[in-house]
């Protein structure tokens, strides 16, 4: 029995015989082809599971919840899922980085534990992404007899 040399996409058995990698319908659908997921995509959940989490009031520094109130109540406009919320989205990796406004009396420990929890369980989940971290960075409280920038500026008649 010959050998032939290894090519390229030949891998080497226990025997030290080459091995064909299989080809066509011996390759599973699975890993026929490539999966790429936008930053966009991976903001979006990590703005949903982070909105999700009690004591969070909202997402966004001051300048850009301002100008989501003004995008948000223009009839076409839909609410910005991902304000507040930016990432980096390698091959097999995500870091999230959100802003946020907690409720005040919450404790901000453990409101932040909840959404990192929260945030990697989600995006992990839906994308397959190994998510490396998640920066919080507390921008405001929201206190009891503040009014939202969408409640200030709406007229009296809806």
């Amino acid at each position: 029995m010959t050998s032939r040399p290894a090519a390229p996409d030949d891998q080497q058995g226990e025997d030290g015989q080459a091995l064909q990698r299989g080809r066509g319908s011996d390759v599973p659908a699975g890993s026929r082809g490539r999966t790429t997921i936008a930053d966009s995509v991976v903001e979006k959940i990590a703005g949903m599971a982070a909105r999700e989490v009690p004591g969070i009031h909202s997402l966004g520094t001051g300048m850009a919840r301002a100008l989501g109130a003004v995008r948000d109540r223009v009839p076409t406009g839909r609410p910005e899922v991902s304000r507040g919320v930016s990432v980096e989205v390698g091959e097999r990796q995500a870091a999230v980085d959100l802003d946020v406004v907690v409720e005040y009396g919450v404790s901000i420990a453990d409101v932040a534990a909840e959404v990192r929890t929260d945030v990697i369980t989600a995006v992990e989940r839906m994308t397959g992404l190994e998510v490396v971290e998640v920066n919080i960075a507390v921008d405001d409280v929201h206190l009891p007899d503040e009014q939202d920038e969408e409640q200030e500026s709406e007229g009296r008649v809806t």
